[in-house]
């Protein structure tokens, strides 16, 4: 058995410098021993060229390098009549998906109440029911109310009605009609009741009409039932939650990377693979001075490329300012 110089306990190296002094140990080799042992030109040459093709891979930029770009980018922000300023040590969040469509991705998992059905669940009337479904509204302490609830529905509603005879009660308006029945009257007499509760509602229609102004303050009678309130504790714990699912959901499903900006409010993120990329600060806001931004910029990342982004009051979601 012959020992090849060079190649005892030689590693494969894919250095196109080290590929070089390997083909001319083979040469040498060759010429040493084919005479002594045929076969070593065989070894030596497919020896050769298998590390050939991998010094060839790796110049070439092929699976040995990673196809990936760079993002660089810098946020900065102008306060009302003042100069920029940098967004320093801040955390951006890389996102595969605009923050904008992962915040409605959450709120499909956690819809909001039907309107139709909260207003079913009520312990009112029917007919306060239909009112309200008919008018689009829940808010029966609105300032304009009296000037919504018209004559028959006073009579047909018997919440209205009766908020309308307690804002008119104890001699506050002189002339109100009074009824001349009382709930004795509906068990021991129910014909008589019927028509003297007939009469009455007759009287206060024609009142209603020639008096309009009689409806003020009908809403401050009707604060007690006003679905409003609830509808919007509903709502705002349903907020809460889509609040605190968002940018959870964000960096478990969609977060590429996250970096903070250095002092000078700039940051760079390497090894990102091609593709649609988002900006973000999710709901967390970015301040200076008198203005609180976020951002969601979409930026596209190239193999071998790098992307510069400029964060700035222009291309906020949302800005707001502390004077209004």
């Amino acid at each position: 058995m012959f020992r090849v110089p060079c190649l005892s306990s030689m590693a494969i190296c894919y250095d196109f410098g080290m590929g070089e002094t390997l083909w001319r140990s083979v040469r040498l080799a060759t010429r040493s021993f084919a005479r002594v042992q045929p076969w070593v030109v065989v070894f030596l040459s497919g020896a050769a060229l298998l590390v050939s093709a991998a010094v060839g891979q790796t110049d070439s930029g092929g699976p040995a390098k990673a196809a990936t770009g760079m993002l660089e980018f810098s946020a900065r922000i102008t306060p009302t009549a003042a100069r920029p300023e940098p967004v320093r040590q801040f955390t951006f969040y890389i996102l595969t998906k605009s923050y904008t469509e992962i915040v409605k991705e959450a709120e499909e998992k956690d819809p909001a109440p039907g309107r139709d059905e909260y207003i079913d669940s009520l312990k009112v009337s029917p007919e306060l029911r239909a009112w309200l479904k008919a008018k689009d509204t829940l808010d029966l302490s609105a300032p304009d109310m009296d000037k919504r609830i018209s004559p028959d529905d006073v009579l047909g509603v018997p919440e209205f009605l009766l908020a309308y005879q307690r804002s008119n009660s104890g001699g506050v308006t002189s002339g109100f009609p009074q009824p001349k029945y009382t709930d004795l009257d509906r068990e021991k007499n129910p014909e008589k009741y019927k028509k003297l509760r007939e009469a009455y509602l007759a009287a206060l229609m024609k009142f209603l009409r020639k008096h309009p102004e009689s409806m003020t303050g009908i809403e401050l009678e009707l604060e007690g039932i006003n679905p409003q309130r609830k509808w919007d504790v509903l709502q705002s714990a349903r907020n809460k939650r889509v609040v605190r699912a968002a940018p959870e959901l964000a960096q478990l499903k969609f977060l590429a990377r996250k970096v903070d900006t250095d002092l000078e409010g700039r940051a760079a993120v390497s090894g990102l693979p091609p593709g649609a990329y988002w900006v973000s600060t999710l709901n967390l806001e970015a301040n200076a001075g008198d203005m609180h931004v976020r951002w969601d910029v979409p930026v596209k990342i190239e193999a071998g490329q790098t992307a510069r982004v400029e964060l700035s009051n222009l291309n906020t979601t949302e800005a707001s300012s502390a004077n209004p």
